[in-house]
């Protein structure tokens, strides 16, 4: 197994800029803000994210990171070094928790908190034992006020079906920790032909898609039968190495919205039930808040993650019932 490489999943970069002052376009169009008060910005909700390592100095990041290990053999070994070397867990992490402060960029949950896992090297390729380590650190982590991890962010992937990685990940969703990977970017634009990545292929993890701002489907994004949803990953603004921002294109970059979106839900739903919730029930509010969009199922899943359709459906039914009454 230590032979077998596993890598980032292809993204583009589209521009790099100094400085930004916005709520990213896919964090709008999810329509985070809107609930943002009612799921407490996601506060007390750790996310792992398994990647490159995360810009530890970053001034959107540097408040949200709760602690972070190093896998690999980059800095010599030193499990105590997480820092990006590559930028890609940087701009992963700023999707799901840029803190809302008032300059750069802000997440998707702008209160919850990154536990940065570094599993992949600075050239954006590690070993199948350093991600089953990560997967594992993530389970078994505990904060300093006894926290743990209830989401993992992968956006990683190898043409391979790894038993020992299937089985870190189910031993993960059975302990009740989500785990949001990446569809893949080998996808043709053909919805009739389907194209398969490891860990996106297991049927255990939540397995996203990329559509660009228009909600139209990426034509790279992975189509088969496992895509649970769609996110936006198509010139999607985050953080980035130096205090930097960038403009980057890939599933790699639908998927950490849908992972901080669940540090939301979480929030949302253990409150409104007054109990914590289970894994298998926190996807079914994660899945009761997407659309179709009208493409098949195995490119679109359940659809497109719309965090306000219940209030929305909420307000249509009262809407017909008062019609009806008059």
């Amino acid at each position: 197994m230590n032979d077998k490489k596993v890598k980032l999943i292809p993204y583009t970069i589209q521009s790099i800029v100094e400085t930004t002052n916005e709520t990213p376009e896919g964090v709008e169009l999810i329509q985070a803000p809107a609930i943002w008060e009612d799921s407490d910005y996601g506060e007390g909700i750790i996310v792992a994210v398994i990647d490159t390592g995360i810009d530890t100095n970053h001034q959107d990041l540097k408040e949200r990171i709760i602690g972070g290990r190093n896998f690999t053999t980059d800095y010599n070994g030193d499990p105590n070094q997480y820092d990006d070397n590559n930028g890609h867990g940087t701009h992963v992490s700023g999707t799901i928790a840029a803190s809302l402060n008032e300059t750069g960029v802000t997440g998707v949950a702008p209160k919850a908190q990154i536990l940065s896992l570094k599993a992949l090297t600075g050239d954006g390729v590690g070993n199948y034992e350093w991600i089953i380590e990560a997967i594992n650190y993530a389970v078994e982590w505990r904060g300093p006020n006894n926290e743990r991890v209830r989401v993992i962010c992968m956006s990683l992937g190898g043409p391979q079906d790894e038993p020992e990685l299937h089985q870190a990940i189910k031993n993960a969703v059975n302990q009740d920790v989500s785990v949001v990977v990446a569809a893949g970017n080998e996808g043709d634009g053909r919805e009739d032909t389907w194209e398969y990545a490891y860990p996106g292929a297991y049927n255990e993890v939540i397995c996203v898609g990329a559509v660009d701002m228009e909600l139209s489907l990426a034509p790279f994004s992975n189509t088969n039968n496992e895509v649970d949803l769609v996110a936006p990953g198509v010139d999607v603004v985050s953080t980035y190495l130096d205090n930097k921002y960038a403009k980057l294109t890939g599933t790699s970059m639908a998927a950490p919205h849908v992972a901080g979106a669940l540090a939301l839900i979480i929030n949302l739903s253990e409150k409104e039930f007054e109990r914590p919730l289970i894994e298998s029930e926190i996807f079914a509010q994660l899945i009761k808040r997407t659309i179709p969009l009208g493409y098949r199922k195995s490119s679109e899943g359940n659809g497109f993650l719309l965090l306000t359709l219940p209030d929305l459906i909420k307000d249509e039914i009262r809407v017909v019932s008062i019609l009806e009454k008059n």
